[in-house]
């Protein structure tokens, strides 16, 4: 891609295709070339790749793709876009162009992810992402957001989130990316981030259970175990005393919950399908 004002540049088609930004739709877009260029760097791609783009927007990052990969599966849920983007990448025939949902459409298979998604589905598209085999990720996310899936044990940042990405996968945070980067800037700054698929790190007897004992756990984050885990049994038709008694009786009890490692949580978990399982 020649050296051009991208800011300019994106200005200039939404006036021209006459449509503006759509906040439900977290278009904003990347406008900084070497952002753009840091992203594909960091994907360390090949010839040999297949990269999914979320978001295609103006084709900005597509076109830079095309140049480094095999082929670029750029999925775009606007109709405005879409139509742009059929004249402005039809020359670029290594290119698919998937009309639709990020969260509900059909994808080729991809081994690479390449993206700066809306910021609003963040959380549902990791997960969804995760649901496929790929090598790696490169992603622009929020900031707040990024650092909550790489957040030290006990930091204000872990959570809910940490514990189920860590389970999936390794995170590394690279880059800050400054608000003024985008058009139109976004309220917040963002960071881009490498996301790398793994086996799980730790044995978990039932994987429901377990991201259910997570997500019950940290709506009380700062109280002991003991006294968070009295919902999940009450689910599952204790009455409060002996509800009280259960927890009491399982590992960690007299912990905080965002003092558990995520390994603990499956310790936690495993031990306390045990022991339910010798009275159920």
């Amino acid at each position: 891609m020649e050296r051009i004002n991208l800011r300019q540049r994106a200005k200039h088609l939404l006036r021209l295709y006459g449509f503006f930004p759509k906040k439900r739709l977290g278009q904003n877009f990347s406008v900084n070339l070497d952002i753009l260029k840091r992203l594909v760097s960091c994907a360390r791609l090949t010839k040999d790749d297949v990269v999914l783009e979320v978001g295609a927007g103006f084709g900005f990052l597509t076109q830079l793709l095309s140049d480094e990969c095999k082929k670029v599966v750029a999925v775009e849920v606007d109709q405005n876009l879409i139509t742009f983007l059929k004249t402005q990448l039809n020359s670029l025939k290594n290119v698919e162009l998937v009309e639709g949902d990020i969260l509900k459409v059909s994808l080729p298979e991809f081994n690479k992810v390449v993206s700066a998604p809306p910021y609003s589905i963040s959380s549902p598209l990791l997960f969804r992402l995760l649901e496929n085999k790929f090598d790696v990720a490169v992603l622009i996310l929020q900031k707040e957001f990024a650092e909550r899936l790489a957040a030290s044990v006990g930091s204000k940042d872990y959570g809910r989130l940490t514990v189920a990405i860590y389970y999936r996968a390794e995170v590394e945070l690279l880059d800050v990316v400054p608000r003024t980067m985008f058009f139109p800037p976004p309220d917040v700054d963002s960071m881009i981030i490498r996301l790398k698929p793994r086996a799980p790190p730790f044995h978990v007897d039932d994987e429901e259970a377990f991201f259910e004992v997570v997500r019950v756990l940290f709506t009380q984050r700062n109280k002991k175990v003991r006294n968070s885990l009295i919902p999940f049994l009450r689910s599952r038709g204790f009455d409060g005393k002996v509800a009280l008694e259960f927890a009491d009786s399982v590992v960690y009890s007299e912990k905080r919950v965002r003092e558990l490692a995520p390994e603990d949580f499956a310790v936690l978990t495993n031990d306390l399908l045990q022991k339910l399982s010798l009275i159920l």
